[in-house]
């Protein structure tokens, strides 16, 4: 089936988005002669303004798969004809507060934006105002169109503080949005069959399988955060990379589109979308930006302080989360992977570590594990509290009520 492996990946595509990409070399070309130079101060600035360059990707860059989403999808139609911002908002998608002009905000608030007309999301999206989605609006017979969109790193990996309203606020890059149904997005393409959409509906909010279009299983898991990976090396869920960048440049072009290559030997796997790649260049940026963004810390009085150091000792003793959990980021994932009996959460089928490269699984990182629930790759556990009960009757670890329910307050705290 074309969509388990889809032709788009391998076939020369469209147009560039040329403006920002010749801005971005431009900037890019400009800190490269001054650090060539000796100018642009010490290596602390220039890596500050590779990040300022990443956040940029991070945050609008499509990398070119408007080749997927317009071209193939036709999402640029569905928006248009059928997607209000009531409609985005309930499929978690999040609006940028800063990106709106005052006359917007005062419009919102006294009712005479209409939240019910897909128009009024083609002008939200003219404002670079939807966090994720790019679009180029451009006028037809005296209208605003949208002609081309795509989506960008921030449309899983970010979220707003709902500072204005639910859904709307200022942005927070690097929190999965755990709200996002992206499965129930892409089922809105017309270019998909019923039974494949059908699939992607079943994914539900917070969750997305990065695997299905390869190997035509579906497992998904749930959309991790992005922050916090500062001295980590192993990013994903499975280790299969060594740094961040191996797993953007699979996203980036496995499943954004974007006009590049990837390749991974150990799944017999190659993709090249177009003929040119705009993907490579922006890698180092967008990791340089990622590297700085830390965990949240816990909002005040979100735990019990008294239960949180009572959780602490059972964490490191009778609980045995320590063994696994080590360091400051509470992973043992730069010096080992674990098989996959090892998970609490396996025996599962399919096996999500079984379709990726290394087979195995990554401890995963525990700071701001408050902000990111459900918790396990499937989502299998509600609460922090589930957490524990699942160790506890897995790994027999006769942990009591009281002691599972402290060990979850010590999590909340990290």
């Amino acid at each position: 089936m074309e969509i388990f492996r889809p032709r788009w990946m391998h076939t020369p595509s469209v147009r560039e988005p040329a403006t920002r990409w010749r801005c971005w070399m431009a900037a890019a070309a400009v800190a490269g002669l001054a650090a060539g130079c000796g100018g642009g101060g010490d290596d602390g600035d220039r890596q500050r303004a590779l990040a300022a360059q990443g956040k940029q990707v991070f945050r609008f860059d499509t990398f070119g798969d408007e080749a997927f989403w317009t071209d193939k999808l036709k999402m640029n139609e569905v928006i248009s004809q059928a997607v209000d911002p009531v409609t985005a908002l309930s499929v978690g998608l999040k609006v940028d507060a800063e990106a709106l002009p005052a006359a917007v905000v005062a419009g919102i608030q006294n009712g005479t934006v209409d939240l019910k007309s897909p128009a009024t999301t083609v002008a939200l999206l003219k404002l670079d105002a939807v966090v994720g989605v790019k679009g180029t609006v451009e006028t037809v017979n005296g209208k605003d169109t949208l002609t081309r969109v795509g989506i960008t790193c921030a449309l899983c990996h970010s979220t707003v503080d709902n500072s204005f309203s639910a859904g709307i606020g200022k942005r927070l890059d690097g929190w999965p949005n755990v709200d996002l149904n992206p499965g129930a997005i892409i089922a809105l393409s017309p270019a998909l069959p019923a039974a494949t959409k059908a699939i992607y509906n079943s994914w539900g909010k917070g969750k997305y399988d990065p695997r299905f279009n390869i190997d035509g299983k579906s497992k998904p898991v749930v959309i991790p955060p992005a922050y916090g990976l500062q001295d980590i090396h192993k990013i994903t869920l499975t280790g299969d990379g060594t740094d961040i960048a191996y797993w953007n440049r699979y996203v980036a072009v496995t499943q954004m589109g974007g006009l590049g290559t990837f390749a991974e030997p150990r799944l017999n796997l190659s993709v090249t979308n177009g003929a040119v790649d705009l993907v490579t260049d922006k890698l180092p940026a967008l990791q340089a930006y990622q590297l700085t963004l830390l965990p949240p810390a816990p909002p005040a009085g979100s735990f019990d302080a008294a239960a949180a150091a009572r959780g602490k000792s059972v964490f490191e003793g009778k609980g045995r989360c320590a063994t696994c959990h080590t360091g400051a980021s509470f992973t043992d994932a730069n010096a080992t992977l674990h098989p996959t009996f090892d998970s609490v959460v396996e025996p599962e089928d399919p096996s999500y570590a079984a379709r990726s490269a290394t087979k195995q699984y990554r401890t995963s990182p525990l700071r701001g594990l408050w902000q990111h629930a459900p918790y396990f790759h499937d989502g299998s556990a509600a609460t922090l509290e589930d957490v524990g009960q699942r160790y506890n009757t897995k790994r027999s670890l006769g942990l009591t009520a009281q002691e599972i329910a402290d060990l979850a307050q010590y999590l909340k705290s990290l």
